[in-house]
C-alpha cells in the first residue's frame, strides 16, 4: 500500500478544524457574545467573521485531501469489500455538511446585516434574538440556532467514517476484502 501522508494529513486537519471550529463557535462564542449587552449581535458577528476565512481554508483543505485519499485508494476502493460503500456515505455525509455550512454561511450574512461586519442586530446570543430583532434576522438567527449544531454533528459524523475507513486499511482487513470480493 502506498503512503498518501500529504492528502491524510490535509483530509484530517481540515475535518478536525471545521468541526472543531464550528463546534467551539456553537458552544463558546454564541453564548459568550451575550454577555457583551447591546453589542452581543456585533461581538457575535465579528468572531464568525474572523472564523470563516479560516474555516473555508479547512473545509478546500478537506475536500481536496479527501481527492488524494480517493486517488490513492482506487484500488481498494474497487477490489476490498465495503470500501465503496462506506465511500459512498462518506461523500454523501460531506455532500450535506457543505450544503449546511454554506446555508449557514448565507444566514450569517443576513444577520450581518448584508456582509461587511457592521451588523449589530438585537440579540440575546449568537443565535437568539429578542423582540427587538427584525422579523428577518430573528428568522436566520432561529435557523442559525438548529445549524450550530448540525455542522458539528455532520462533521462529526465524518470523523466517526474517517476513523472507520481507517480500520479498513489494516491488513487483515485488506485481504478479508479482497478474498470476499
Amino acid at each position: 500500500m502506498a503512503r498518501n501522508t500529504l492528502s491524510r494529513a490535509l483530509h484530517d486537519l481540515g475535518l478536525s478544524a471545521w468541526f472543531g471550529g464550528t463546534l467551539a463557535n456553537a458552544v463558546a462564542l454564541n453564548a459568550a457574545a451575550g454577555e457583551a449587552g447591546k453589542d452581543t449581535g456585533k461581538v457575535a458577528n465579528a468572531g464568525w467573521n474572523r472564523w470563516t476565512p479560516v474555516n473555508a481554508v479547512a473545509i478546500g483543505a478537506h475536500l481536496v485531501g479527501s481527492v488524494g485519499q480517493l486517488i490513492g485508494n482506487r484500488g481498494r476502493l474497487a477490489n476490498q469489500e465495503g470500501v465503496a460503500s462506506m465511500s459512498a456515505v462518506k461523500t454523501l455525509v460531506t455532500a450535506a455538511a457543505l450544503g449546511a455550512t454554506a446555508y449557514s454561511r448565507s444566514l450569517g450574512v443576513i444577520v450581518n446585516g448584508g456582509g461587511g461586519g457592521a451588523g449589530n442586530p438585537s440579540a440575546r446570543s449568537g443565535t437568539k434574538p429578542t423582540k427587538r430583532t427584525k422579523a428577518e434576522i430573528a428568522a436566520a438567527q432561529e435557523q442559525l440556532d438548529a445549524l450550530q449544531w448540525i455542522i458539528p454533528a455532520l462533521t462529526g459524523t465524518l470523523v466517526a467514517i474517517s476513523s472507520y475507513a481507517g480500520e479498513q486499511q489494516r491488513a487483515s482487513e485488506v485481504i478479508k476484502g479482497v478474498s470476499r470480493s
